[in-house]
């Protein structure tokens, strides 16, 4: 076996109803405004949308929304976020949904940490980055382990490939 270290950054919180205290984490999180990033309708059917949403309005916290994220997401949708990101000074992107939501929520924070690049050129690592807003999930299926990780896979569908892209 190599010899390897594994730091994991992150902060969980199990619980019954914490989505409702998602407000008061982005607080302690420097949140200044919020991208809430989801996938299609499950989020809002089950009502974890509206529940997010007050949480946040609670604790006074603007936000926008950016919902369509299918499964093997897109760069199309992750450069419409960094725009949205961008355009709305967002500094804390919100996942609400399962691994594809994750990855496209944090190739948008990489992107919108580094304007003037496109997400792509990131994603391929032709241009090297650093930089990525601050995160978080929702996590509604506990399947992909992306919670656990800054690495996302994103599919390009003008060429075809899909590609992972870690900052380390």
């Amino acid at each position: 076996m190599k010899n390897f270290i594994y730091d994991i950054p992150t902060k969980v919180y199990f619980g019954k109803n914490e989505e409702e205290n998602v407000g008061k984490y982005l607080k302690e999180f420097g949140a200044g405004k919020v991208l809430i990033h989801y996938g299609g309708h499950s989020a809002q059917r089950s009502g974890l949308l509206d529940k997010v949403r007050q949480s946040i309005k609670s604790e006074g916290i603007p936000f926008v929304e950016l919902g369509g994220v299918r499964a093997n997401p897109s760069i199309e949708l992750v450069r419409k976020g960094v725009e949205l990101a961008i355009k709305e000074k967002v500094d804390f992107v919100l996942a609400v949904g399962g691994g594809s939501v994750m990855d496209s929520s944090k190739a948008i924070a990489h992107g919108a940490a580094n304007p003037g690049i496109d997400e792509w050129e990131l994603q391929t690592k032709k241009v090297p980055f650093t930089k990525s807003l601050k995160k978080g999930c929702i996590l509604t299926l506990a399947a992909a382990g992306s919670e656990m990780s800054d690495s996302c896979v994103i599919s390009n569908d003008s060429i075809h490939p899909k590609f992972p892209v870690s900052p380390h």
